[in-house]
């Protein structure tokens, strides 16, 4: 019999992969509207979020409590915007002022076997190789990365960090997460100085490699609208643009 294709998941399903590839070290369900807090350490784990269009009751009271949840835990009031918002949650934000940044969308492709690069590593996600590697090419001072390794620490699923060498030294670097046969990647980062010779394809399909023999059969990650570069490696690699999301924050006073 002619194995049967493997259809991509919904909305639903790719956001909560994502919850659990990349978690909150504290996390709060209010119904169906959950509340990350990392320290401060991306967005997403450091947001807000709907999972029901239809759970819509008492919304301003309820973006007051999360808001209120994410300060006394040192972070931004931040919501994350996605097709499951639910209507009314957009509505009250809009009413009282709040911006939105970061469009950004979801792309996502069935996963095939990779050719991994001969200079690729797979490193644990706090193996110093891997964070040295983070911290030079992101640039991020010493105390972004007590934030980073507290963020990675609490990864309880299926993961690994890739970092490509030339010459000895890091020039592309990610990570990537299996959740529900799902492979979620993120940290994606190349050499400024190295860009254009196919280091961040060539990290991808490492990670990628690795995530088709742990069984994940569908690849998913995020990328900012205005970001040219990145869709169009992504694209290159196989990944479709599936639907979008954005992020909401408290406007400036008036």
């Amino acid at each position: 019999m002619p194995e049967q294709a493997i259809s991509l998941p919904d909305v639903e399903t790719f956001e909560r992969a994502g919850l659990e590839a990349w978690p909150g070290i504290e996390v709060k369900w209010d119904g169906n509207w959950v509340r990350r807090a990392a320290g401060g350490y991306t967005k997403r784990a450091n947001s807000a979020q709907c999972f029901d269009p239809n759970d819509d009751e008492d919304v301003e009271d309820r973006i007051i409590g999360a808001s209120s949840w994410l300060v006394v835990r040192g972070v931004k009031p931040v919501f994350r915007i996605t097709p499951l918002s639910a209507p009314a949650l957009n509505e009250a934000l809009d009413d009282a002022g709040w911006d939105e940044i970061d469009q950004s969308h979801l792309y996502a492709m069935k996963l095939e076997a990779q050719e991994p690069d001969a200079q690729g590593k797979l490193l644990p996600l706090l193996d110093p190789a891997f964070l040295a590697a983070q911290q030079k090419l992101q640039g991020h001072d010493d105390a972004m990365m007590v934030r980073m390794k507290a963020l990675l620490a609490v990864m309880s699923v299926p993961a690994t960090g890739i970092v490509i060498e030339r010459d000895g030294e890091p020039v592309a670097s990610g990570l990537m997460a299996i959740s529900n046969g799902i492979v979620i990647t993120g940290n994606v980062i190349t050499d400024p100085s190295r860009r254009r010779q196919g280091l961040a394809a060539a990290m991808m399909r490492t990670g990628l490699n690795w995530a088709h023999e742990k069984g994940a059969t569908i690849a998913a990650l995020n990328v900012q609208a205005d970001n040219p570069a990145a869709k169009a490696l992504y694209s290159g690699l196989g990944y479709q643009h599936q639907y979008d999301y954005s992020y909401r924050i408290p406007g400036a006073p008036k």
